[in-house]
């Protein structure tokens, strides 16, 4: 089949489907063959690689990977895009469609049953009302991918990458960080999606770090302190954690941060992934004191 991505043939076939564009899925087809390149250049695809795509819409960006990648499993949540898929992607033999919502998708299991010993990407033209959960849920689960490559709202993006000290520096920013490399690959314009969306889109690549970018003790204990350190930017790391619900008394903070060698009059937004770390290690024995207790 010709490829889809002029705005004629991608009109054509949604007239001819009489398929309707979901708000609430957040769906807007890319139309721009330059910047579907660039996606898959960006994420390195090779005959080697299998990829995983989240949200194919009418299989514009799955026939670029089924041309460069080994196999493609395509995982999309709207039931009416499947006969309009069953169609588009009739002629690729290296694509698999799953009927299927990723988020309540087992992907260790997927990843195991559908690729066998080969390299995983992610690439994904994202509804930006799931970024961040559909993201989270492969770094956090530990899902074995090497590169997650996805298109996303600017700001989320900005966010994803951003440095301490910056406005865009927040708990997202040392989520990803932690798990990652990010890499802006290009900005896209509004112009370049059916129906156009209200917001100026990135494409960033996440490079998955095969081991985390700090050691710590206890994760939970260091992304709660994060949470509570840019819940409430504007106070200072002592007022912020102790008003936080940490369980930690006002002393042992004060404790915790200058055995950290922290300022107690930092803000956290100035606080690196290192740090942040090392005052999770310097927390954990208060954190665990009552366990230990019961223990003796």
């Amino acid at each position: 089949m010709e490829k889809l991505v002029s705005p004629k043939i991608t009109k054509e076939i949604v007239e001819r489907f009489g398929f309707k564009f979901s708000k609430s899925l957040g769906q807007n087809f890319l139309i721009d063959e330059n910047i579907l390149c660039k996606i898959v250049d960006g994420a390195e695809v090779s005959k080697e690689d299998g990829v995983i795509e989240i949200g194919p819409g009418i299989g514009t960006l799955t026939q670029f990977l089924a041309e460069r990648a080994g196999k493609v499993v395509a995982v999309e949540i709207d039931k009416k895009l499947i006969p309009i898929l069953g169609e588009t992607l009739k002629d690729e033999a290296n694509v698999e469609l799953i009927h299927q919502d990723v988020l309540k998708t087992d992907l260790h299991k997927l990843v195991e049953e559908k690729f066998s010993g080969q390299s995983v990407k992610v690439i994904a033209n994202l509804p930006y009302y799931v970024t961040t959960p559909i993201i989270m849920k492969f770094l956090e689960e530990k899902v074995p991918v090497s590169t997650i490559v996805v298109m996303i709202q600017k700001e989320v993006a900005d966010r994803m990458q951003a440095k301490p000290g910056t406005k865009d520096y927040g708990s997202l920013s040392v989520a990803v960080q932690y798990y990652c490399d990010p890499k802006i690959i290009t900005k896209v314009p509004r112009s370049v999606f059916i129906p156009q969306p209200n917001v100026e889109s990135t494409v960033i690549r996440l490079s998955v770090l095969k081991e985390p970018k700090v050691k710590v003790k206890d994760e939970d204990l260091m992304f709660d302190m994060v949470r509570a350190a840019f819940g409430k930017r504007r106070k200072t790391l002592l007022n912020a954690l102790t008003s936080s619900g940490l369980g930690f008394e006002k002393e042992d903070i004060k404790e915790i941060l200058k055995k950290s060698n922290i300022d107690e009059a930092r803000r956290g937004e100035t606080l690196s992934i290192e740090e942040f770390a090392e005052l999770a290690d310097c927390a954990y024995p208060y954190r665990h004191k009552e366990q230990k207790h019961f223990m003796l």
